[in-house]
Parts: C-alpha cells; sequence; structure tokens
C-alpha cells in the first residue's frame, strides 16, 4: 500500500512543465508568469502631487497665515510645466506633474481655496504629499519574477510598467470522463438503480480552478471496448486524463479492467479515506490519472493527488492549497492506518466536522470550506484538540 506522499510524487511525475505562450495583459488574469517582466519605466514614472492642492515652496510658507498669487493651474495630464517662481504657487491637482522647484503641497483644506490669490492657513512641512519618480519601482528592476501567479494587482502592475503581453505558462489540456452503466444525464428522467453523473462536472470545475482548460467527455458504461474507443479518439490533444469510477476490486470495473490490458497503468491502494483505490500511468504517452467513484472520493483524489501536479506543472511555487491549524470543537475518530480527509467548515481557527466520513455524502462536501486531515496514527481526538485543516474554496470569506 503506498503512502499519500508516495502517491502524490507518483502523479506529479507523470506531467512535465508545460511550454510557454505570450498572450495579451488583459487576458492573462488566473495565468502563472513564464517570464521576468522587467519595468520599462518608473514607478511613479514622475514627481507628481499626492493631494489635490497648491504646489509651494516651504520657504514662502514661513509666517502663517500668508497669501500668495496662483500662477498656474495644473490639472492631472499637463505633460509640460513652468518652474515655480518664488513667492508663488501653482494650483494642483493629484496626480499631475511638479512644477520645478516646488517642495511640498498644500492640501486645498488648509487654504481658501482661491484662485487668483489663495490664503494658506496652515501647512505641512517640506517634502509632504509629493510622490517622488521611482519610490515605488525604478525603471529596468524586475518587476514581476517568472513563477508569479497574476492576480488582479500583478496584471495592474504589468501594465503600469508598460507591458502590453506577457509570457505565460500553457494551461494543461484536461480531458474528463466518467464511467458506469447507472449514469444518466442530469435533467433525464431515472429509473431504478440510476443516477445522475455529477463527478465529471466537479472535475471539470476543479480542474478549472487549478489552472487547467477541462473537457467533459460523454460518461461511457461499463463496456471495456467502449471506453478504449472512447479514451483512444480523445487523446491527442490532451496532457492529461482523469478517469471516475471504475478503479476498485469489483466485478465492473471498466477503466481497471481496460489499462491493465495495455499494461501502462497501475492500480494500488492508498493509505488514505476517502480515497483508497488509485491508479496511474499513460496510455498511447498521455498521463492518466484513474480517481474512484464515489463523489467525495473523486474530489478528495483530485485535491490531494491532480490539483498539486497541474500547478506545479504550471510554475507554481507553492502547488498546494493553503493550510491552517484549527482547534475542534468536537471530537472525532479516524481508522488506524489511513490518513482521514474529513469535511469540515473552519471559521476563525475553529473547525467544525460537517457530515459523517461516507464517501457518498456529496451534499456534505458542498457544505464544506476546508478538508481536516487526521494522520495515519491517530485514532480519535478530543473536542479542543489542534488539527491541520486544507482551505478550500471560501474558508477566508
Amino acid at each position: 500500500m503506498r503512502t499519500v506522499e508516495e502517491h502524490q510524487a507518483a502523479v506529479a511525475a507523470l506531467l512535465a512543465p508545460l511550454g510557454e505562450e505570450e498572450v495579451p495583459v488583459a487576458a492573462a488574469h488566473g495565468r502563472v508568469l513564464a517570464r521576468d517582466v522587467t519595468a520599462g519605466v518608473p514607478l511613479p514614472g514622475f514627481d507628481n502631487s499626492a493631494m489635490d492642492g497648491y504646489a509651494a515652496r516651504s520657504a514662502d510658507l514661513g509666517q502663517l497665515p500668508v497669501r500668495l498669487p496662483v500662477a498656474d493651474d495644473l490639472p492631472a495630464g499637463r505633460t509640460g510645466v513652468d518652474p515655480l517662481q518664488p513667492g508663488t504657487v501653482q494650483r494642483i491637482m493629484t496626480g499631475a506633474l511638479l512644477p520645478p522647484g516646488a517642495d511640498v503641497v498644500v492640501p486645498v483644506e488648509l487654504t481658501d481655496a482661491a484662485t487668483d490669490v489663495v490664503e494658506i492657513r496652515d501647512a505641512p512641512a517640506a517634502g509632504t504629499h509629493l510622490r517622488r519618480a521611482g519610490e515605488d519601482i525604478t525603471a529596468g528592476t524586475v518587476a514581476l519574477e517568472a513563477g508569479s501567479p497574476l492576480g488582479a494587482a500583478q496584471l495592474g502592475l504589468a501594465a503600469a510598467v508598460g507591458a502590453r503581453t506577457l509570457w505565460v505558462r500553457r494551461r494543461p489540456r484536461v480531458l474528463v470522463l466518467s464511467t458506469g452503466s447507472e449514469l444518466v444525464e442530469p435533467g433525464e428522467p431515472l429509473l431504478p438503480g440510476q443516477v445522475y453523473e455529477s463527478n465529471s462536472l466537479l472535475l471539470c470545475a476543479a480542474v478549472e480552478d487549478a489552472g487547467g482548460t477541462a473537457r467533459r467527455l460523454h460518461f461511457v458504461p461499463d463496456d471495456v471496448d467502449q471506453f478504449l474507443a472512447t479514451v483512444r479518439a480523445e487523446l491527442a490533444e490532451a496532457d492529461l486524463l482523469v478517469t471516475s469510477g471504475g478503479v476498485s476490486a469489483g466485478a465492473y470495473e471498466v477503466v481497471k479492467d481496460a489499462f491493465l490490458t495495455l499494461g501502462t497503468v497501475e492500480f494500488l491502494k492508498v493509505a488514505m479515506q476517502p480515497g483508497g483505490p488509485q491508479g496511474c500511468g499513460t496510455v498511447d504517452g498521455v498521463p492518466v490519472v484513474t480517481l474512484p467513484g464515489n463523489p467525495v472520493s473523486s474530489f478528495v483524489s483530485f485535491e490531494v493527488f491532480v490539483r498539486p501536479a497541474l500547478r506545479q506543472a504550471l510554475g507554481h511555487a507553492a502547488p498546494g492549497r493553503l493550510r491552517a491549524p484549527a482547534v475542534l470543537t468536537a471530537p472525532l475518530r479516524s481508522p488506524a492506518g489511513r490518513r482521514q480527509f474529513l469535511r469540515g467548515r473552519y471559521d476563525a481557527g475553529r473547525v467544525s466536522q460537517v457530515g459523517g466520513p461516507g464517501s457518498h455524502l456529496v451534499a456534505h462536501l458542498a457544505r464544506a470550506n476546508c478538508l481536516v486531515v487526521v494522520p495515519e496514527d491517530v485514532t480519535e481526538l478530543p473536542a479542543g484538540a489542534e488539527v491541520d485543516v486544507v482551505l478550500i474554496e471560501g474558508a477566508l470569506q
């Protein structure tokens, strides 16, 4: 039986680092940067005002209040300004180019806001309310390092330093296929013994959340020939195939039966619950990961094995989910020799178990925002014990 870490390593080893592609900055949200971004300009690009007010010389503000003529009006976007002459001020807007000679901006609130001769009642010290060129970043320095996930702030910085396009990691193309003769498309009439197929939709969403592009193949019944034909017809354009179901020890394990004939996919048990039956390997040179069919088992297996492998291939420096310590609100039990992943609700450093350990309890999974990790050598924990939790969607909202 494999440990969780051994199977994580086996799955990660299947996926080679992905190639690069150049995309517009506007299309790069959620991607991973493949090359450094160097600042083409400093930020700020020029000395400018941090306030609406009056650009002044501090030497003219020694005796307050003081009345000074307003020599010019400086809106943001004006590209040329005259030097500030002694004994005068220039009305200035936030972000406007600072006139040479000015060393302070007096906020409009400290004046009578006049446009010809302004009365300044109070004044800040020299250097106040100024933004100096390059104080945020200097031209020629690395603004964003390769491997950075590109969120809103990173895209804003890239655009601010003049980047029009970015080199990013190509998103992995993942095929998702569920199996089972009992499956019916959601919304269709159900006969006794049939269930709606949901795993492929769950897994496709999980692939997209991890940074990949998912394509849902129509589920297939428990027929080896039909399964292999479906797989081989679609593999050419894929970086990874993820299957759900048909990997256990029953009589109709189509994924296991089909891939064992090829000899390139290994099936085994992992010391975890849920999600003990697992498989991984290649088919026609394409990486394959086979997950169990119960919805919770499928989701947990994806989170533990597939998600970190995809994010590692994308170049993430930290491919795993955020983890945090949490205090149990109630006691729990766990099987010996298995790492247990229980569904939980995390809130302000405390965690409550959601539902039981059953791998079919998808409604409880939908209410969870974390996975409570119980080590293999722990069989019970009291309320108040500290555990490790893996934060999933919504845990920090």
